[in-house]
C-alpha cells in the first residue's frame, strides 16, 4: 500500500499541521529506527507533531518505555561529534524536538495488553480519534493485535480486517513473524510460497499496510 500511504502523506504534507502516531515496540536498534522515522516525518512536513504511543512497563525485556526512548535521544546527542558526526546531529535534532513539543512521548497500559486492537479502551481511543491523522503501528506482536491474533484468509483487505474499526488513517510496518496476515496479493502469496517455506516466518518478508480508519465509532 505504498502509493496510497504516500499520497495521504502528502496530503498532510500541504496541510502542514499533522499529526503522526508511532505505536513503539521495541528498544534497542528498532527504537533507533522509529526516531529515524519520526525525524523523517517532521523534516519533511508530514508531521507538525509526532507522538510516541510507548508501553507503560516492560512485559518483555525489550518492550519501550519513555525512559527507554529519551535515553537513546540522550545518548546520540553526547556522541563524539567528530567520531560519528551524523548521528551526533541527529541527537542533538532529536532532543531540541523533545523541548519544542514537536515530539511527544505517552505511555498508556494498552500497549503491553494481549487484547485486540479493536478493544482500545477510553479516552486513548477517543484521542486519536480526535487528534491523530495517522499512526504507525511497528512490529510483529502489534500487527498480530491489530488482527486480533486470528486466522485471516490472507487475501482479505486490509482495510476490511483492520482500517473498518481503527479509529485513525493506519499504517502497519511489519516484519512476517508469526502465521497470520491479510491484505496481501495472492501472486505476491504464491511467489513467496514459492521462494521459502517458511516465509510467514522468518522474517525475510515484510508488509506495508494501510486502512481509512473508521468512519463511524
Amino acid at each position: 500500500d505504498t502509493e496510497v500511504l504516500t499520497d495521504h502523506c502528502e496530503v498532510l504534507r500541504e496541510r502542514g499541521d499533522g499529526n503522526v502516531d508511532i505505536i513503539v515496540d521495541n528498544a534497542g536498534f528498532e527504537l533507533v529506527t522509529d526516531l529515524a522515522l519520526a525525524d523523517h516525518l517532521v523534516a519533511s512536513g508530514v508531521a507538525e507533531v509526532v507522538t510516541f504511543q510507548l508501553k507503560s512497563h516492560p512485559t518483555f525485556v525489550s518492550d519501550a518505555l519513555e525512559k527507554d526512548l529519551r535515553e537513546t535521544v540522550a545518548h546520540y546527542s553526547a556522541l563524539n561529534a567528530e567520531k560519528y558526526p551524523n548521528a551526533q546531529a541527529a541527537g542533538v535534532r532529536w532532543q531540541k524536538y523533545l523541548e519544542e513539543g514537536k515530539w511527544v512521548c505517552h505511555e498508556d497500559n494498552f500497549w503491553v495488553q494481549p487484547s485486540p486492537m479493536w478493544e482500545m479502551p477510553e479516552p486513548l481511543r477517543s484521542d486519536m480519534k480526535e487528534r491523530c491523522d495517522l499512526a504507525f503501528v511497528k512490529g510483529d506482536a502489534n500487527y498480530r493485535r491489530l488482527l486480533g491474533d486470528r486466522y485471516w484468509d490472507y487475501s482479505s483487505p486490509f482495510q476490511d480486517v483492520v482500517g473498518c474499526y481503527f479509529p485513525c488513517p493506519v499504517c502497519s510496518l511489519r516484519t512476517l513473524k508469526a502465521e497470520v496476515g491479510c491484505g496481501m496479493d495472492k501472486e505476491q502469496v504464491e511467489r513467496a510460497k514459492g521462494l521459502d517455506d517458511e516465509w510467514m516466518v522468518n522474517g525475510r518478508f515484510g508488509v506495508v499496510q494501510f486502512g481509512s480508519g473508521a468512519t463511524i465509532l
